[in-house]
């Protein structure tokens, strides 16, 4: 069984902390830490957050395209 420190099993797979998104992330839980009676003051965010997954989604698709199997 492996460990939480040892690396990924596959290449694809990464950890929040090595995204682009893990300010917008970490911002997030901070808000739920202060807010966690009231969620809806953190969409603000929440958005964020969203948004840049969104775009690190499109970027990563983007270079999947581009890329061959037969190369």
């Amino acid at each position: 069984m492996a460990s939480k420190d040892s690396t990924p099993s596959y290449a694809s797979a990464s950890r929040i902390s090595d995204s682009p998104c893990f300010p917008q992330y970490t911002a997030s839980l901070k808000c739920l830490e202060e807010f966690s009676s009231d969620k809806s003051k953190c969409q603000q965010q929440f958005d964020v957050y969203k948004e840049c997954k969104k775009k690190e989604r499109e970027a990563r698709l983007e270079r999947n395209k581009s890329r061959s199997l037969f190369s």
